[in-house]
């Protein structure tokens, strides 16, 4: 390729000032032109070079190859750091819900403990309730019983004089000592009759009440038997029926001991028709 011509010399400043304007801007048009050639021919050059020097390099490197390996380098950087910041991004991702999770746990815990407490709450207010309703209900009840409450009947002014209770007498003999005897058996529930009592009080003693017999088996042992039923002092004492008296030859309290005694061991003194 042809460079254009360049002039040998420029004007000075000086002769450039003296030129007519005309002049002036041919010099400086041409001068501009000058620098344009000048700048695309050496880039013709430059590339006309690169060009030679990539066919006679064997390793068939060139300017258009670096350019796509400078690019695969950025775009592999640029795929780390981008998985670089998804682990980042994953791993915050992770502690959020961890946090989010214990959170979680904690509110709900709390809420299950405020809701028992609550609970215990109501029961305890709802017991009260229930005792205030149970003692308001006995009150009631004390004042409706203390209203129902009948007045005391008014002492008859006039009442008659109760009869004063006149006491039996009996007579002292056999007769009365048997009525007697009888009388306070049965008042005690003890069993007899007037004639099994007789019949036997005739057999042991004939109806007399110091009667003693000093020659049986008991005399021989030293209790002889005594009285209306013939009875020994151990057998007296332990059958002796009270409101009666402890001398064994009294005809009531003789009879009635030996009629107690013949009602524990045979039922009744109506059943004794011999010695017992």
């Amino acid at each position: 390729m042809q460079l254009p011509t360049i002039p040998k010399k420029f004007p000075t400043f000086t002769a450039f000032n003296r030129m007519p304007k005309k002049h002036k801007i041919t010099a400086v048009g041409a001068v501009a032109a000058t620098a344009v050639v000048l700048t695309v021919t050496g880039l013709e050059a430059t590339a006309g070079a690169g060009s030679a020097t990539a066919a006679g390099n064997p390793t068939g490197f060139s300017v258009s190859k670096g350019a796509q390996v400078k690019d695969l380098d950025a775009q592999t950087g640029l795929a780390s750091q981008k998985s670089i910041r998804d682990a980042a991004q994953a791993r915050t991702d992770l502690l959020a819900a961890a946090k989010k999770a214990a959170a979680d746990k904690q509110a709900a815990a709390k809420k299950a403990a405020a809701d028992k407490a609550e609970a215990a709450k109501k029961k305890a207010a709802a017991e009260a309730a229930d005792r205030a309703k149970k003692k308001a209900a006995a009150n009631r009840s004390t004042k409706r019983a203390a209203i129902a409450a009948p007045k005391k009947a008014e002492p008859k002014k006039a009442a008659a004089a109760a009869p004063k209770k006149v006491a039996k007498s009996y007579p002292n003999n056999l007769d009365g000592w048997i009525r007697e005897s009888l009388d306070i058996l049965h008042a005690k529930g003890i069993p007899g009759s007037y004639e099994g009592i007789h019949r036997n009080i005739i057999r042991e003693s004939s109806g007399n009440p110091r009667a003693i017999n000093n020659w049986d088996i008991n005399a021989q042992n030293g209790i002889p038997s005594k009285g209306l039923l013939q009875v020994i002092n151990p057998t007296f004492n332990t059958y002796h029926v009270s409101g009666t008296s402890w001398d064994i030859y009294d005809p009531v309290a003789n009879i009635t001991a030996a009629c107690n005694y013949a009602a524990d061991r045979y039922g009744s003194m109506d059943n004794v028709n011999s010695a017992y």
